[in-house]
């Protein structure tokens, strides 16, 4: 302890930054230097369920959330008028939110940058007007059924970089507020947002990255809408229903999607019946007709990820697929309920593809998937993808089954400039490998398909999680 002593107070407020606040205050006790050093820490973390440990109804033992209030206005007042550059609150229903407003207020005046609330309160909770009006938050989450109703007056952080939104309400109206008054927004995250109204605009210049992900959020308006003009955006998260329209898609700098258009089953049968010409396109669910204009907007990805529904939906836009001159990683992942149709064009119009990743081989079988797989016995075999450029296949949830080597010993056959394939495994999933007899038999015939190709196949079986 006497070498922690001779150092200097910068020094030990660096080491204590490394520890949550709860624990940088049980340092307190060491000494009568060490007694209030922890409040002088410019990172500041509070978690009540951190606080009150996970002992079960402790919450309700009387007293017990006055403690964790306290301690917090005592950790604050110590801090008097310096500067904290992070503060994370994280609380749940039975902190008063006047406190809650006290202490988010308390930080902002002092400069805080970094700001990071999730406040799960039974009844909608409404940040203080305070937090949309900062001039020095240049990172800012807000996380658990927070209200901004009051972005759509007041609203400006000119020094705003990043901003997470999950699981908070707002309108349109406030989201094209919240664009032009974040004049420096790099990266907008958005999970479960919902939103009021139905047509939406995402217009910036200089955002770099887009999550919007309403996976699992129950009130979800199906939007009329939604345009994209984001020249700069080079990484973007899209997980959503189909939206009825795109009419812009202004993403020419892109690097990275990913693409998880959510559909229902009927959904999924409309579209195979338009594919069987056992519809017309006007009985279908709107948006469907429009899907070509959101993947023409991806052309100039170089890494582009696609789930199960997102192909089937790929397979009504085969006409006016675009033509992926930078795509050099594609990644698909498979379902046993979900068609591979629109597999051929797309690798057809991937001329400089390097490597292709599928995550699970068996899918809905068709007639539609072409020479990409052998699914369905047939006469006439398409040779279209005898110029595939695709040097490195890699598969993922791989079971051991006889149709899955089948599938692979067609890869081998179909992709002429194949140099590696890796075939990914887990033990403890649903695989066939528990069976020690299966397992030698799968390697006896992944050694014939090294000795029967040139390709160097790789089975790589991990063990428990």
């Amino acid at each position: 302890m006497d070498l922690f002593s001779s150092l200097p107070n910068e020094l030990l407020y660096h080491i204590l930054s490394f520890l949550s606040t709860k624990e940088a205050a049980l340092t307190s006790v060491l000494s009568k230097r060490w007694r209030n050093l922890f409040a002088f820490v410019p990172y500041l973390e509070f978690d009540d369920s951190v606080f009150l440990h996970p002992e079960e109804r402790k919450r309700e033992k009387e007293g017990i959330l006055q403690s964790f209030m306290d301690f917090v206005d005592r950790v604050l007042d110590l801090h008097g008028d310096s500067l904290i550059k992070t503060f994370s609150l994280k609380c749940k229903t039975g902190v008063d939110s006047d406190h809650v407003d006290r202490w988010i207020c308390n930080v902002l005046a002092r400069g805080v940058s970094d700001l990071d609330l999730f406040i799960d309160f039974r009844d909608l909770y409404s940040l203080p007007h305070e937090v949309g009006v900062s001039r020095t938050l240049v990172v800012l989450r807000v996380g658990s059924e927070s209200d901004l109703y009051w972005w759509q007056k007041f609203l400006c952080l000119p020094m705003l970089k990043t901003l997470v939104l999950d699981s908070c309400w707002l309108c349109i109206g406030q989201f094209q507020i919240l664009l032009l008054a974040c004049p420096a927004l790099e990266e907008l995250d958005m999970t479960n947002t919902r939103w009021k109204d139905s047509n939406v605009t995402v217009s910036s210049s200089i955002l770099k990255e887009l999550t919007i992900d309403l996976h699992g959020c129950c009130s979800v308006v199906n939007l009329k809408s939604l345009s994209f003009d984001a020249p700069s955006l080079v990484y973007f998260y899209y997980c959503d229903s189909l939206a009825e329209d795109y009419p812009q898609v202004n993403l020419k700098n892109l690097v990275e999607a990913q693409i998880n258009l959510l559909l229902t089953q009927a959904q999924i049968e409309q579209v195979r019946a338009l594919n069987n010409e056992m519809l017309v396109a006007d009985d279908v669910f709107p948006g469907l007709g429009n899907a070509w204009k959101l993947i023409t907007g991806l052309r100039n990805v170089q890494q582009l990820y696609l789930s199960p529904d997102t192909l089937e939906v790929l397979s009504r836009c085969c006409e006016g697929m675009p033509v992926f001159n930078n795509l050099k990683v594609l990644s698909i992942w498979s379902d046993m309920n979900r068609g591979w149709q629109a597999m051929p064009v797309l690798l057809r119009n991937c001329p400089h593809l390097e490597t292709l990743i599928i995550e699970g081989l068996l899918h809905y079988a068709t007639d539609k998937c072409g020479d990409v797989c052998d699914c369905i016995s047939r006469d006439y075999k398409d040779h279209s993808l005898t110029s595939c450029p695709v040097k490195k296949l890699q598969i993922y949830e791989f079971r051991g089954t006889i149709r899955e080597l089948e599938m692979i010993k067609h890869f081998l056959k179909i992709f002429p400039c194949l140099k590696e394939m890796d075939i990914y495994a887990h033990e403890n999933s649903h695989t066939l490998f528990k069976d020690p007899t299966i397992f030698e038999r799968v390697g006896k015939v992944m050694n014939f398909y090294n000795m029967l190709s040139s390709c160097s196949v790789q089975l790589l079986v991990r063990g428990p999680l």
